[in-house]
């Protein structure tokens, strides 16, 4: 019995940790898909494309931590609509793997339209990479 109960709080503390925090409307999150590991110490930048002359502009630059994570992007208290680009630089990770990849950095860009929460993680290899819309 002590063993299920000690289980069943390892897993909800494993849930706290990777839910996403109310209080942020923009998370995102990266799985080294080669090794089956999150990609831990990538560097993330946020831009926010300026509407009248599509020049992008810095909104925050942050570091994954050890569970790939970056759950605290863009305050959910304020009007977050909008076109951003995420910009992942992936080569120091790959370089700190002493590995060769193909991409030094990946671009995903994407557009927040309401006040839902929005995650944007990405999949990567030292050969390729994938997206999508997250919850």
């Amino acid at each position: 019995m002590k063993n299920i109960i000690l289980s069943v709080c390892l897993l909800c503390i494993s849930i706290a940790s990777f839910a996403q925090q109310k209080e942020f409307q923009l998370s995102t999150h990266i799985l080294d898909i080669s090794k089956g590991i999150p990609a831990e110490d990538v560097t993330i930048k946020l831009e926010k494309m300026n509407p009248k002359t599509n020049a992008w502009y810095f909104i925050s630059e942050k570091v994954t931590t050890e569970n790939g994570r970056v759950n605290d992007f863009l305050p959910a208290t304020k009007n977050n609509h909008g076109i951003y680009r995420f910009t992942f630089y992936t080569k120091s990770y790959f370089d700190n793997l002493d590995e060769e990849s193909f991409y030094p950095y990946i671009e995903v860009v994407f557009e927040i339209s309401d006040e839902n929460h929005y995650h944007v993680p990405i999949t990567l290899s030292a050969f390729g990479y994938s997206t999508y819309r997250g919850s």
